[in-house]
């Protein structure tokens, strides 16, 4: 207004002077410098209304927006007015308020799904569209670092070359069936999933936005010893089933033999009647150890832990297979470092038949002429007192593909490295691995073919 009433002046100031007598010219003059101060004042004044009114409010508004913009969510503006500058004022702040709650609450669940998924001991692996890795818990970034370093060059199917692609955090090799399944079903799918020598169970489901599959989510969950286990299963009831079914149908068609009259002598018969007499006893020793087998595993193995002296222990075992030694032209030899081995905490019975199984074994697969040696040591360390006892043969040894198994039922070695005359039942070195574990011990083996093979029991 001021500016207006000053180019007004300039144009009217001319026109007073020509048209206005010198004194009403000045009154004029006068009046209408009166009245450019008087203007020139009521804009200024209604400038600084404007300023303070509305301008630095919305200065305040706009600063803190650009504050939670930056992820300051507790600013809240302070204008108490009754305009509509004071509305927009208390909207802002209810909306920060609002704002501020659900980031809050966000937060929280992005943490509890995060312990969530770090207390998981399944591996949880989240894929983009694209299959690359966007979200993985602990067990799932081990998982995948250790396939990261796998070469599976030679894994492909034949016909389709492996993937890569361009990141070494795409999908792994063994999880891209079921990605593309996924992605191409928009269903659940499952798997199991064997990377070397390792089962993993494999759940992967969609990942929906906006009805659109935009990725998939895997949990992996390691099976190798359930799968081990169910095999074991298997095999142990085929093997029973093998074990038991032999000794059987010798017993029923010997003692149909002999319900036919087919013996034509007493001598006959009683052969007959042996030959059932020794099955019987066969399978009677393959039920007792079945039965033992299973008091063990479901812990209700008896032992009578007591103090024991080691060597008269293998004494008595050394002349009881001394006669046997003789019977099959085998030198038995037995050496003990000290007089006295003392165990402190020992089952006398239960290790009895640990030395009789193994000193069994070697005698089954040692030829005439030959040598068994039984040995035995006391072991001290800073803390607790044990005994070394090394069970050795000349035999034909184990081939080196079978030590890791021999401890397993019903596992045999090359059937060719039996004697055939006396066969056992092939759970005599479970039962012996369990008994030395329940004694807190350890046993391992040494072998080579044509040479013989050494046990070494720490009890």
């Amino acid at each position: 207004m001021g500016c207006v009433l000053i180019a007004l002046g300039l144009f009217l100031l001319p026109y007073i002077d020509t048209n206005f007598a010198e004194s009403e010219s000045r009154d004029i003059k006068r009046l209408f410098t009166y009245v450019c101060i008087i203007g020139f004042s009521l804009t200024t004044f209604f400038a600084l209304f404007l300023f303070t009114k509305i301008t630095q409010p919305m200065q305040q508004l706009i600063q803190a927006a650009n504050a939670i913009r930056k992820g300051n969510y507790g600013t809240r503006l302070s204008l108490v007015t009754s305009d509509e500058i004071g509305e927009l004022a208390n909207t802002f702040n209810h909306m920060a308020a609002q704002l501020e709650d659900n980031i809050r609450n966000l937060n929280h669940e992005k943490e509890h799904l995060a312990s969530v998924l770090r207390s998981m001991t399944d591996a949880v692996v989240t894929f983009d569209g694209e299959g690359k890795i966007i979200l993985t818990n602990p067990p799932g970034e081990k998982i995948m670092q250790a396939w990261e370093s796998l070469d599976w060059a030679g894994e492909e199917e034949a016909g389709e070359p492996a993937h890569r692609g361009a990141s070494s955090r795409d999908v792994p090799e063994p999880l891209i069936p079921l990605f593309k399944k996924v992605m191409e079903d928009g269903e659940d799918q499952s798997s199991n999933v064997h990377v070397q020598q390792g089962v993993w169970s494999v759940q992967m489901a969609p990942l929906y936005e906006d009805s659109v599959v935009r990725g998939a989510v895997a949990v992996l969950r390691d099976v190798t010893e359930e799968v081990r286990m169910e095999k074991m299963r298997r095999d142990f009831v085929a093997n029973v089933s093998h074990e038991i079914r032999t000794p059987l149908s010798m017993m029923q068609g010997y003692s149909e033999a002999l319900l036919d009259g087919m013996a034509a002598s007493p001598e006959e018969s009683e052969e007959l009647i042996q030959v059932i007499h020794d099955e019987s006893l066969r399978m009677g020793r393959l039920v007792k150890d079945l039965l033992d087998l299973a008091r063990m595993d479901a812990g209700h193995t008896d032992m009578a832990m007591r103090e024991i002296n080691l060597v008269e222990l293998l004494e008595r075992i050394y002349r009881k297979f001394s006669v046997r030694a003789k019977e099959q032209g085998i030198q038995l030899h037995l050496r003990c470092e000290q007089p006295v081995i003392t165990l402190y905490e020992a089952d006398e019975d239960r290790l009895e038949q640990v030395f009789t199984n193994l000193l069994d074994n070697a005698f089954r697969h040692t030829p005439s002429g030959k040598n068994v040696y039984i040995e035995a040591g006391g072991l001290t360390d800073n803390r607790t007192k044990s005994a070394k006892i090394v069970i050795r043969d000349e035999g034909a040894g184990i081939p080196p593909s079978d030590v890791p198994f021999i401890f397993e039922r019903f596992y045999k070695a090359d059937k060719a490295r039996v004697r055939g005359e006396s066969v056992g039942t092939g759970l005599g070195l479970a039962i012996v691995k369990n008994i030395v574990d329940a004694h807190q011990g350890s046993i391992t083996v040494n072998s080579a073919l044509g040479k013989g093979t050494e046990f070494i029991l720490l009890v």
